[in-house]
């Protein structure tokens, strides 16, 4: 699902990105329900990035004001009956035409896919953030476009049962 978004670009940076877990649901510009083995997943494109609800967990990627942790490479958790890991990188572009498709790339991937969000902001057609659920098990993937510094900020996301 492709969100064209009406609130403005803020002109973010990729290492402003924080990271939180179990927030309550934060105001959304765009949410996106979906169920993946029984269980109720939200993929929520915030103003200031991210965040997803799935049963147990709430996870927020975002610039948050406060005392949330910066983005870590690499985070988990463990919750009643679950396991949860958590990895993010980040992609930089040499130049625009660069940057320009990989974002594309990105959006081409996920446009026709029911399990997919993708908010696109005004002001640069490149200022985007998408979401969207792996192919098997209960796992999403993030995409944070900043046209500014010409960064994508990528995350995997994934809760396991133990068996």
């Amino acid at each position: 699902m492709l969100a064209t978004l009406d609130t403005p670009y803020a002109d973010a940076r990729a290492d402003a990105l924080s990271f939180a877990l179990g927030l309550p649901p934060l105001d959304a510009l765009a949410v996106l329900p979906v169920e993946r083995d029984g269980l109720a997943v939200e993929l929520r494109l915030l103003g200031a990035s991210h965040q997803v609800i799935a049963g147990p967990l709430s996870e927020t990627v975002a610039c948050l004001p406060g005392s949330a942790e910066p983005l870590p490479r690499r985070a988990g958790a463990t919750l009643p009956g679950w396991t949860y890991d958590f990895t993010a990188t980040t992609a930089a572009s040499a130049d625009d035409a660069a940057f320009g498709r990989a974002v594309e790339a990105v959006c081409a991937r996920l446009a026709d896919r029911g399990d997919a969000l993708t908010g696109a902001f005004p002001g640069s057609r490149h200022a985007v953030t998408a979401l969207a659920l792996e192919d098997t098990g209960i796992g999403w993937r993030t995409w944070h476009a900043y046209p500014q510094t010409r960064e994508i900020v990528m995350t995997r996301s994934r809760l396991v049962r133990p068996s």
